[in-house]
């Protein structure tokens, strides 16, 4: 904060006449005089100056100006002394230096990750340095719906992971008091360990997945627990060790009353036969419901009824256990929204091992920390958050065009509507009903769609098979209530194995978290990176480059028109956009433009893909007199990193015969 003028000279007359009530103008003269003396004319001035000082510091003159010129209004600095939180019965709470929100009247467990050993993938690994780009880990947990991830750390044998997350034991309902003993005990809920690599490309790769047994802390009289817990690969390396990572965990407020090894290991038990024999019992209905499923027609044998799939721990889980109505709060406002949001978040299918593709659903959780995952596990998240949205949606398990396996989500209106959800790409499709009894000559509409054949469907309460005479989609009729169309699970059946009240629960609760990434600052920095890569390409071809700043500006509401388009399924028109170049470029001059969308925000890749489209080389590599170009970024951001990154190449130039 600066001061008046005013004051700044009456600062200066004060220190003036400190300085003349102690001559310290003569001391500092007398004293120049001497070192002028005793310098030397080899000398350089710096030296002069260091001789100065060092004499007036020698002889306290420094100290007498410094104990001369006190000030009102300042005080010495007190360090604040640390916070300490007590409970209602006076027990210490840490508060780890007032990072966290602690409240005494809940209870929290303090999980800490100290470090990384025998990831012997990386041992070769050079050792990282400041300014080297490479492999780097991050680690996501998820405890009873609380979603932490710790910053990211060097791929390495031993990596230094370092994190603390802050973990809420949230009792059954709200009207519980804090958890106590007892009451931990019936808490069920695992602790959810994901470690995601990501390459210096951007890659990132779902390496680990782990859940984690806590409750062990109780037994504990000092609420605290260490331990190493051993890391499972994926898939087909379920059971192949990647890694081992150190943990800390501590119970805060500490426990009043612990219990025994005994207790806490016949509850685990207890837990895990209940699982076995209710999954017992599941999978011999299961059996059953199918033979006579086939007993309805032998060729049913033939369609993609989907009971069970194989998570990325390699077990075999109920397909209706993977979905949850999922709500998200202020983060999507609309059905359409959620599904641009799915749409946005990379997709790859999994790998193929020996010539056979593998199947893998990952958790929710899974796919959210990694921001990539196979189809299924697009629909299953679309499916979710339609479901919180109200909506009587559902998975759709069939083929597509050439045979080849698919997965989509429909949701039944009411009214009888039906909606076809394509998750990768947030498109909407009505399906109209072909009669297959109506006359040859009856004009049939041909549908929009690929789907080309439907086996089941199902979401986290219902599960049906198609027992209709064909399973193509077109002559296919989602009458769930007709039972001789589709085959229905008994909804007791269902609910014993992923019902609200199961304990313990098959999967734990995921809630989104929002996007902490400034899109208008990212926007700006992606936009200057690109403008860096147009000008050295085209110096490359020996080309000169001319920024239109106003046509840079006047691209962005077609961006914006776009990305409205896709999240609303409503066209806005351009003709704000078109009148505004039209004004802006001259007559007889040429406009161009290339829009083009990602889901990342490398410049680099951005622009290596924007150079394999003829359209926008030709533009990027545009001749001609008077060529001004332009490029405008425009970064609309969803939740979980996701986001549409909207690119627009523009040139205009005078056309010449």
């Amino acid at each position: 904060m600066s001061l008046p003028p005013e004051k700044v000279n009456e600062l200066k007359q004060v220190i003036h006449a400190h300085l003349n009530q102690l001559d310290i103008h003569g001391q500092i003269k007398n004293i120049v005089n001497e070192s002028m003396k005793n310098t030397s004319l080899d000398e350089s001035r710096e030296d002069e100056e260091k001789n100065v000082l060092k004499m007036l510091k020698e002889q306290g003159v420094v100290d007498d100006i410094l104990s001369t010129l006190k000030f009102q209004g300042l005080k010495d600095k007190q360090t604040p002394s640390k916070r300490v939180l007590k409970d209602k019965e006076g027990r210490w709470i840490p508060d780890e230096d007032r990072r966290f929100p602690i409240d005494p009247g809940k209870r929290y467990l303090y999980f800490q990750v100290t470090g990384g050993r025998a990831f012997l993938e990386h041992l070769q690994d050079p050792e990282p340095y400041p300014g080297r780009v490479c492999s780097y880990f991050t680690l996501h947990v998820n405890f009873m719906g609380q979603r932490y991830h710790s910053k990211d750390i060097a791929c390495a044998c031993e990596p230094a992971f370092d994190e603390a997350f802050l973990l809420e034991i949230k009792p059954h309902s709200s009207n519980d008091k804090q958890p106590d003993t007892r009451n931990l005990l019936t808490i069920n809920d695992k602790i959810h360990v994901v470690i995601i690599r990501t390459e210096p490309s951007g890659e990132s790769h779902l390496i680990g997945s782990h859940y984690l047994e806590w409750r062990g802390i109780v037994c504990n009289t000092s609420s605290r627990m260490q331990n190493s817990v051993e890391i499972n690969g994926i898939g087909a390396e379920s059971n192949v060790p990647i890694g081992i990572l150190d943990i800390k965990m501590n119970l805060i407020p500490r426990l009043n009353q612990v219990t025994t090894t005994d207790v806490i290991t016949t509850q685990l038990n207890l837990e895990r036969t209940r699982v076995a024999e209710r999954d017992r019992l599941f999978l011999a209905y299961s059996k059953q419901w199918w033979r006579e499923y086939l007993q309805i027609r032998s060729t049913h044998s033939n369609r993609l009824v989907k009971i069970f799939a194989q998570d990325e721990n390699s077990i075999h889980r109920f397909v209706c256990s993977y979905l949850r109505p999922l709500r998200s709060g202020r983060l999507l406002d609309t059905p359409r929204q959620a599904a641009r949001f799915v749409s946005l978040l990379g997709y790859e299918k999994h790998p193929v091992v020996s010539g056979t593709r593998t199947e893998m659903w990952t958790s929710m959780h899974s796919f959210l920390a990694r921001g990539k995952g196979d189809v299924e596990d697009h629909c299953v998240l679309l499916c979710s958050l339609l479901l919180g949205f109200g909506l009587d949606a559902y998975v759709c398990i069939g083929t597509k065009a050439k045979g080849i396996s698919h997965a989509w989500v429909v949701t039944i209106n009411p009214d009888g509507t039906v909606l076809f959800w394509e998750s990768l790409t947030a498109q909407r499709y009505q399906h109209q009903e072909i009669n297959p009894h109506d006359p040859p000559l009856a004009k049939q509409k041909q549908p929009s769609y690929q789907y080309r054949t439907v086996g089941c469907i199902f979401n986290h309460q219902a599960f049906y098979a198609n027992s209709q005479p064909t399973d193509g989609v077109h002559v296919c009729a989602f009458d769930l209530s007709n039972k001789s169309a589709w085959k229905s699970m008994s909804a007791d059946a269902i609910r014993s194995v992923c019902g609200s009240g199961l304990s313990p629960k098959p999967l734990g609760a995921v809630n989104l978290v929002p996007t902490n990434i400034d899109p208008i600052l990212k926007s700006n920095d992606l936009e200057m990176e690109l403008r860096s890569l147009v000008f050295d390409h085209r110096n490359d071809l020996g080309l000169t480059t001319t920024w239109d700043d106003d046509l840079c500006y006047l691209l962005s509401p077609a961006l914006a028109a776009y990305e409205f388009d896709y999240s609303t399924g409503v066209s806005v028109g351009n003709d704000d956009f078109q009148n505004g170049i039209r004004r802006n470029v001259p007559d007889g001059h040429t406009f161009k433009g290339f829009p083009i969308q990602f889901i990342h925000m490398n410049a680099r890749r951005a622009f290596a893909a924007c150079l394999r489209s003829p359209m926008c080389e030709e533009i990027i590599c545009c001749r001609g007199d008077q060529v001004r170009l332009a490029v405008r970024v425009r970064i609309f951001l969803y939740p979980e990193r996701a986001c549409a990154v909207w690119i627009m190449f523009a040139v205009k130039y005078k056309s010449v015969l």
